[in-house]
């Protein structure tokens, strides 16, 4: 939208010549193409448009070639052009229209709220913000059940369930909407109203859906003392589809574990299974379950909510167990005890409890009583005078009645225990009887118990004390132990005689232990060194000591030859490429060693000597 003469921009060009002498340089500017769309200055180069109302929807590009010549524009001068696009920016002056006036949606009634039922579309032919729309529902039946909002992206109007449908209620629905452009410009306000509108029927579908119970939650209520099977009360519900399954009741267990209550599947009536005790649990909270017969998967849940009202089933009694203080010293009249009631009952008017002596206490010569104002009662002391010595405890039986119907009653017994006490009324000594025993056990009794406990516990430690100490020998002898002889075999020179045996009685007999021998595992002609200290052991010796001496003595004997481990070899058998090793080594030559003495060294050493001599054999063949 535009006026004639509206400037749209101006061009310059430049001119080499003087412009001092004469036209050289003077230019004159005109339009070669580009009419009659627009037109321009001669002199100034200002372009403006040269025809009302252009439409930026009809044409957005204009392509314009302007000219510069010099000379004043007269025959013979120069020229040169420029082109230049211009583009018509969008105002908003088209309205939004939908594509069609009439749409069509189903939707099946168990849809979930919030879902999309359909689009629709406005469109603008303008641009920008411009082509920007509103949509509303501005009428119709479904106003309150549908709402539409805008797509920023597409510009779409879409339609979105707001609440529940039911089919068997209402089955259709017609909605009229408006697409209204969001920003609008006054100029343009006499094209008419910038909206427009559509209609929309909406077809709710039939699906089968759980049954519907007649209230969200059930709230009954149930006297503790009713009987059982009693009908508590009743929940009832319906299928709500053309086809009305029959519907069966049930209790969820998750919520009823101890099943207190049954539900008749039939009718949804809901009985008592198990006594109830209001003092125990005042509320119960079951859920009750409905499911169609004829499709299981269809089920609904309801909360039932079931009090249990009081009835007066217990007596009220002490509140704590008292214990009053009676000081010898004591003033008539003066409160000794003041004492509350307890009912585990609820009555709905509160509680109100009557107290009194037992008939035969009435005339009690020692204590009254007296009721307040909070329900509670005061002990009073008749007289002074009182004598611990004479009677160190009283006992009041006191009666306590409920206001219930009927009334129930229970008898509390005060312990009263007169006490020595300071001029001022401070208790300062008791019977110690009676602070430490009040179970009712004597002085005598507790010591009995005491010195038993005592008794057991000294058998206890000097049993464990003998079996400590009890010795065991150091030798057991078996019948069935047959290893009289230790034998060891070695196979590494290809099987040998075996070990001299020795006899392990040896060392079970103490007395044929005889002296140290001399030692075999060193050569004869070496000569021991003296050993400070030893002594021929006398007859009786403990094995465990000599054994003990002898391992001594081979750990500080200085010539014992240095035996750094034990070498443990296989024998592979005769021929084997392995060949065989050695664990003597000598730095002479083969020609220079003798080994003659080895047969010397005693019958460990025996075998050991038969194999050199046979090697020196050998030798010489």
């Amino acid at each position: 939208m535009n006026l004639i003469g509206t400037s749209v921009t101006n061009v310059t060009a430049t001119d080499a010549d003087d412009p001092v002498y004469g036209n050289s340089a003077k230019l004159v500017y005109s339009i070669l193409e580009g009419q009659p769309y627009f037109s321009i200055e001669p002199e100034t180069a200002i372009i403006k448009t040269a025809l009302p109302n252009m439409d930026r929807e009809a044409k957005e590009e204009y392509v314009v070639v302007i000219q510069a010549k010099d000379m004043g524009g007269h025959s013979g001068g120069l020229s040169g052009t420029t082109t230049l696009t211009v583009t018509l920016t969008d105002v908003n002056d088209n309205p939004p229209k939908f594509a069609q006036s009439l749409y069509h949606f189903s939707v099946p009634e168990d849809v979930v709220l919030g879902t999309a039922i359909g689009r629709v579309k406005a469109n603008d032919q303008d641009i920008g913000e411009n082509a920007q729309s509103s949509y509303d529902i501005i009428d119709g039946d479904g106003t309150a059940l549908f709402e539409i909002t805008s797509d920023a992206q597409t510009q779409d109007g879409i339609i979105r369930l707001r609440k529940p449908l039911d089919f068997e209620t209402k089955k259709s629905y017609t909605l009229k909407v408006e697409a209204a452009n969001v920003h609008t410009d006054p100029r343009f306000s006499s094209r008419g109203p910038f909206k427009d509108t559509a209609t929309v029927k909406i077809v709710v579908e039939d699906a089968d859906e759980p049954p519907v119970f007649s209230s969200p939650t059930y709230l009954l209520e149930v006297h503790e003392n009713a009987a059982l099977n009693s009908v508590i009360g009743q929940v009832t519900a319906r299928d709500p589809d053309i086809t009305s399954s029959p519907i069966r009741f049930s209790i969820d267990r998750h919520t009823d574990l101890e099943r207190q209550f049954n539900v008749n599947a039939d009718d949804g009536k809901i009985t008592l299974a198990t006594p109830l005790d209001r003092e125990l649990s005042v509320w119960h909270n079951i859920t009750i379950i409905a499911t169609e017969i004829r499709n299981h998967s269809q089920i609904s849940r309801v909360p039932v909510a079931i009090k249990v009202l009081d009835v007066n089933d217990n007596a009220p009694e002490f509140a704590s167990e008292y214990e009053a203080f009676l000081c010898e010293n004591g003033k008539p009249g003066q409160v000794i005890q003041t004492v509350s009631a307890m009912d585990k009952d609820d009555p709905k008017n509160g509680h109100y409890f009557l107290y009194s002596l037992l008939p035969e206490m009435v005339n009690n010569p020692n204590f009254t009583i007296k009721k307040n104002e909070d329900n509670s009662l005061s002990i009073l002391a008749k007289h002074n005078g009182f004598n611990r010595q004479k009677q160190e405890v009283y006992l009041l039986p006191i009666i306590i009645s409920d206001s219930g119907n009927p009334p129930l009653s229970s008898t509390s017994t005060l312990t009263i225990r007169v006490c020595g006490c300071s001029s001022d009324g401070v208790v300062q000594s008791c019977n110690v009887e009676a602070y430490v025993l009040p179970i009712g056990l004597s002085m005598g009794a507790l010591i009995a118990i005491l010195a038993c406990i005592i008794l057991l516990l000294v058998i206890v430690v000097l049993f464990v004390t003998l079996r400590r100490h009890k010795n065991e020998p150091l030798i057991i002898k078996d019948d069935e132990d047959v290893r009289e002889n230790i034998i060891r075999y070695d196979d590494e020179g290809g099987g040998e005689e075996d070990t001299e045996a020795f006899d392990i009685a040896t060392l079970q007999n103490p007395d044929g232990i005889n002296g140290f021998l001399p030692r075999k595992d060193i050569k004869p002609d070496l000569q021991f060194m003296p050993r400070q200290g030893l002594a021929p052991v006398p007859s009786g010796v403990d094995v465990d000591e000599f054994i003990n001496v002898r391992l001594h003595e081979a750990d500080n004997d200085p010539t014992a030859p240095p035996y750094d481990s034990i070498q443990i070899y296989g024998y592979e058998g005769r021929g084997s490429v392995a060949g065989s090793l050695s664990s003597l080594e000598s730095t002479t030559s083969d020609s220079d060693q003798n080994f003659d003495y080895l047969s010397d060294w005693g019958p460990r050493f025996k075998r050991l000597g038969e194999l050199y001599s046979v090697g020196e054999s050998d030798k010489e063949t």
